[in-house]
C-alpha cells in the first residue's frame, strides 16, 4: 500500500509523462553548462605555457547571447587565473630543469620576462595577459617567489580587465 497522500503517475511511460518544457529546459541547461566548461578549459589552457587563445571562444559565446556576460567574464577570468597559477607553481618548483630540452620556457623568453620583473617588480604581473611575455611573466613570478595571494590578485585583475574589454568590444560591435 502506498504512503498516505501518494498517487501513482497518470501514465506508465516516464518518457511520455515528462513535460516537454522541462526537457527543453534541461537541454538548454546542458548546453549552457557545456559552453561554460568549454570556456573555462579554453581559458585555463591558454594561460598555461601552451600557445592557445581563449578570446575567440569568449567572443563567440558573448555574440551568441545565450549566456550572461557577467558569468562568462567570471568563468574566463577564473580559468585563466588558475591556469597562470600552474605557471607560478612550475616557476616556483621546477626551475632546476631549465637546461632540459623539454622545459616549457625558452631562455630568451625567461630573460625578457625577468627584465620586466626586475624593472617593475610584482606589479608587472598586471600585464600577464599580454601575448608572448605574459605566460613567462607568471612563470618568473614563481621563480621570484611572489606571495601566491599577491600573485592571484594581480594576475586576476589584469586578466579580468582583458576579458571585460573583449566582452565590451563584442557587445559594442553587436550594438547590445
Amino acid at each position: 500500500m502506498p504512503c498516505a497522500g501518494w498517487t501513482a503517475p497518470a501514465r506508465s511511460s516516464c518518457w511520455k509523462s515528462y513535460p516537454e518544457h522541462r526537457l527543453d529546459g534541461r537541454v538548454r541547461d546542458y548546453a549552457a553548462l557545456t559552453a561554460y566548461l568549454g570556456l573555462f578549459a579554453s581559458a585555463f589552457l591558454a594561460a598555461t605555457l601552451l600557445p592557445l587563445s581563449s578570446e575567440a571562444v569568449l567572443a563567440a559565446l558573448t555574440a551568441a547571447r545565450g549566456q550572461e556576460a557577467l558569468v562568462l567574464w567570471l568563468v574566463a577570468s577564473l580559468g585563466n587565473t588558475l591556469g597562470a597559477l600552474v605557471n607560478w607553481v612550475l616557476g616556483r618548483f621546477c626551475l632546476r630543469w631549465q637546461d632540459r630540452r623539454w622545459f616549457p620556457v625558452k631562455p630568451r623568453e625567461l630573460e625578457r620576462a625577468g627584465v620586466w620583473f626586475r624593472r617593475y617588480g610584482a606589479w608587472s604581473l598586471l600585464f600577464a595577459w599580454l601575448p608572448v611575455v605574459g605566460d613567462p611573466l607568471t612563470f618568473v613570478g614563481g621563480i621570484f617567489r611572489v606571495n601566491v595571494w599577491v600573485f592571484l590578485l594581480l594576475v586576476g585583475a589584469g586578466k579580468g580587465l582583458r576579458y571585460a574589454a573583449v566582452i565590451l568590444a563584442v557587445q559594442g560591435a553587436l550594438g547590445a
